[in-house]
């Protein structure tokens, strides 16, 4: 925050980091790593790769997200719906590559990576992309009922949504040795 920065700012940044802190430490590291891969924040395969498996993930996620800068300039900015399906074809089909993970256990945590990969300007979209990625039959109908029971009604049914930026984008942090601690 600059010197700009309003009292309600604070606040605000403060109610996301708290919701970042709700999430299991696997949402929390997906969700990091997922801003790494999609920020292009840094290199990923060296930061969060632990084994081969991991490493594979990366790679793939990597792909998928290689068309995130083409969702961006498509985020619609009404609701006519021919905008609606060059935006939300690629967002869905990325919506449940991250699903599909099985890290994102619900809509809380969707949106929050989703909203700091695609801007406030997505908010709209994000309930829509959610369902329709969490319905799709790659997952277990198991899973699909967790996720899809994770949204509430007034996420789904909203009548409008903030235009404000995510202040909070979670990062690395190094482990600390607490034996060389003084």
């Amino acid at each position: 925050m600059g010197t700009n920065a309003k009292p309600a700012d604070g606040a605000i940044t403060l109610a996301e980091l708290r919701e970042f802190a709700s999430f299991s430490s696997a949402t929390q590291r997906y969700i990091r790593r997922s801003l790494d891969i999609g920020l292009h924040r840094r290199d990923a395969m060296k930061l969060w790769s632990r084994d081969m498996v991991e490493e594979a993930s990366i790679r793939a996620q990597a792909r998928i997200y290689g068309r995130l800068d083409e969702i961006k300039a498509r985020v619609p900015d009404d609701s006519g719906l021919e905008q609606v399906e060059p935006f939300m074809a690629p967002l869905v089909t990325i919506s449940a590559f991250d699903l599909g993970q099985d890290r994102l256990a619900s809509f809380s945590s969707y949106r929050f990576l989703y909203e700091r990969l695609l801007g406030a300007g997505a908010r709209p979209w994000l309930p829509g992309a959610f369902c329709a990625a969490a319905s799709l039959p790659h997952l277990h109908p198991e899973k699909r009922r967790i996720l899809l029971q994770s949204i509430s009604e007034a996420a789904a049914t909203a009548a409008g949504w903030s235009n404000r930026e995510p202040s909070f984008y979670p990062e690395w942090v190094e482990k600390v040795d607490l034996s060389k601690a003084n």
